[in-house]
């Protein structure tokens, strides 16, 4: 079963903007705006989305020195890693699963 933390970025990542947002921060932050006019959309709707990626723990934000009203956002490596396990983890199950039933056609195919 996934943990709090995991369920929190799968929904954080269930939107396709917010997917796009992550993918464009994985090569470099950038400031509320600029993902805002590469998504196509407008600032409060960015904002929403961005609130929801913050609190899927996936960026952080910062401010540059030269203006505090900017806002730069960056990714967080955690909950991606916490995914992936949880992930491999279950790419396990299903291994275990198909092998346990591949075993099963083959013995009943013998009888």
């Amino acid at each position: 079963m996934a943990s709090g933390s995991v369920d929190r970025t799968l929904a954080a990542l269930a939107d396709p903007h917010r997917r796009a947002a992550v993918d464009l921060l994985r090569a470099q932050p950038l400031a509320a705006g600029d993902l805002a006019r590469r998504l196509g959309l407008t600032p409060p709707a960015m904002s929403r989305h961005l609130r929801a990626l913050r609190e899927g723990g996936l960026v952080e934000e910062s401010h540059p020195a030269f203006d505090a009203r900017v806002r730069v956002y960056a990714l967080k490596p955690g909950p991606m890693d916490e995914l992936k396990a949880w992930l491999q983890q279950a790419e396990g199950l299903w291994s275990e699963q198909l092998l346990a039933f591949r075993s099963e056609i083959e013995r009943t195919r013998e009888s």
